[in-house]
């Protein structure tokens, strides 16, 4: 336990770190950024005082309670000069949770006049936890078998890039990438005419899939065809396995069936919605591609941007945009949602019981990347869906219990938990934000998105007796 107790008071200390550098580029909110490093980096290193000494074996438990200690840990440092700004200790939390499990939902308004300080704290807060749960779910998650993710590791993993044979170097090969892509999307969004804080800023916000924005109107404040398409792309790239980036570079490999998976995804919603809007709206063609394009991959990737009220589109790309919700990007990327590997082994599982049914003697097996998929990780999977199921039921009765329309409860629990930012109607929707809503809503919120940031089991572990048992 020593040991959990020791890593929150360093990501406290890095915090800090974080805040004071803020403090040191942005005048205007220096006293705030300095206070709060102050106390983060105080309580941090008296945390890590106390914890010190012979270390506790590092035990499976040990990682579920570091993982899910650390998150909230992360969420309250990073609220702390929100409120010490201006927002209440529910709203500083609820952004900052927001933020660091990159959902993107904010409580915030009139963000075009906030100080440039809170706006790059904001952005920081995604970019952290864009890479922290790449990270998670390379070196902990897997070994939690939290359904289809170690999978994922296998795959990652090849014991044949001698290279990246262990976690801690492939963690700095995945953040080397992770930095280099927000570089370049930072110099192609100065390029495209954003004054370079926009750029910066919006660049961490857009490879962490996070999708706040210095400005109300979200991206749909710049206007600009060129800008759209590039936070398209990079919306994508953010999407992706970053162990795929990894053994393109290692292995010039390029074949991975969750990319390819994903993009046929991407394009079929594309053309569908934008057929849509063509035949039934009479938009132009270009106009539509460019404003579906945009706001379908903004959900599916979980950003969570928005360029247009993609709710006034009439009835069928509500109901489309509220399915692509759920969907989410690549396992290992930087999204959220349920992931595309595991739509993909869960289809084949629905398939194979098709045939078995009428063809009961039939042998079969379930393949994954030309792997066959174990039992165990096939259990994972199925239980991860269940108690996403369970777990959107029960936010939306708990939504609802505020008696906020079924609309609003039901978008906004599935928005939580798959850490996308904007649901459905005219509170919440791309044209609204969360600021009007109850503190208790926004803190069923608030955990919604740490229980979908963290896949839901490996908090749910926390709240059973023989957990702690093995734990102390």
């Amino acid at each position: 336990m020593s040991f959990v107790f020791f890593v929150n008071g360093l990501t406290l200390i890095l915090a800090a770190a974080f805040m004071a550098l803020t403090a040191i580029l942005f005048q205007e909110t220096a006293t705030l950024f300095a206070e709060s490093a102050l106390i983060a980096g105080a309580i941090g290193a008296l945390i890590c005082l106390a914890s010190q000494g012979t270390p506790d074996a590092v035990r499976r438990v040990h990682a579920f309670l570091l993982t899910a200690s650390v998150w909230m840990t992360a969420a309250l440092a990073g609220a702390l000069p929100l409120m010490i700004s201006s927002l209440s200790a529910t709203d500083a939390f609820f952004e900052a949770m927001s933020g660091i499990t990159t959902t993107g939902s904010t409580v915030m308004t009139g963000l075009d006049d906030t100080d440039h300080g809170i706006l790059f704290w904001r952005a920081v807060l995604q970019a952290i936890g864009g890479v922290g749960f790449i990270v998670t779910g390379i070196a902990l998650l897997p070994f939690m078998k939290i359904g289809g993710m170690q999978l994922f590791r296998t795959e990652s993993s090849d014991k044949g890039e001698k290279e990246l044979r262990t976690a801690a170097q492939f963690a700095l090969a995945t953040l080397v990438i992770y930095v280099s892509l927000i570089a370049i999307c930072c110099a192609i969004y100065v390029a495209g005419g954003m004054d370079f804080f926009d750029a910066v800023t919006h660049a961490m916000t857009t490879v962490s899939t996070g999708g706040y924005s210095n400005y109300d109107a979200s991206f749909g404040h710049f206007d600009s065809a060129f800008l759209e398409w590039a936070a398209t792309c990079f919306m994508v790239l953010g999407a992706l396995p970053f162990a795929w980036y990894i053994r393109i570079a290692a292995k010039g490999r390029v074949r991975n069936e969750q990319v390819r998976y994903f993009s046929a995804g991407i394009v079929i919603a594309t053309l569908t919605l934008t057929l849509w809007l063509v035949t039934v709206k009479e938009e132009p063609v270009f106009t539509a591609l460019r404003m579906v394009a945009f706001n379908v991959i903004s959900l599916l990737t979980t950003t969570g941007y928005a360029t247009d009220d993609y709710t006034a589109w009439g009835a069928f790309p509500i109901s489309a945009f509220f399915i692509l919700t759920a969907v989410g990007g690549c396992a290992g990327s930087t999204s959220g949602g349920a992931k595309a590997m595991r739509w993909i082994i869960m289809t084949r599982c629905a398939w194979q019981e098709m045939r078995r049914t009428r063809f009961p003697h039939i042998t079969q097996t379930l393949r994954y990347e030309g792997r066959l998929v174990d039992r165990d990780t096939l259990a994972g999977v199925m239980c991860f869906f269940t108690f996403y199921l369970i777990t959107f039921g029960f936010l939306t009765l708990a939504l609802a219990s505020f008696e906020l329309d079924f609309a609003t409860a039901a978008s906004g629990a599935l928005t939580a938990l798959a850490n996308v930012g904007p649901g459905i109607g005219p509170i919440i929707g791309p044209a609204g934000n969360f600021a009007t809503l109850d503190d208790g809503v926004k803190l069923i919120l608030a955990f919604g998105m740490y229980l979908g940031r963290l896949e839901m089991l490996t908090v749910y572990v926390l709240f059973t007796a023989v957990f702690w048992r093995e734990a102390l």
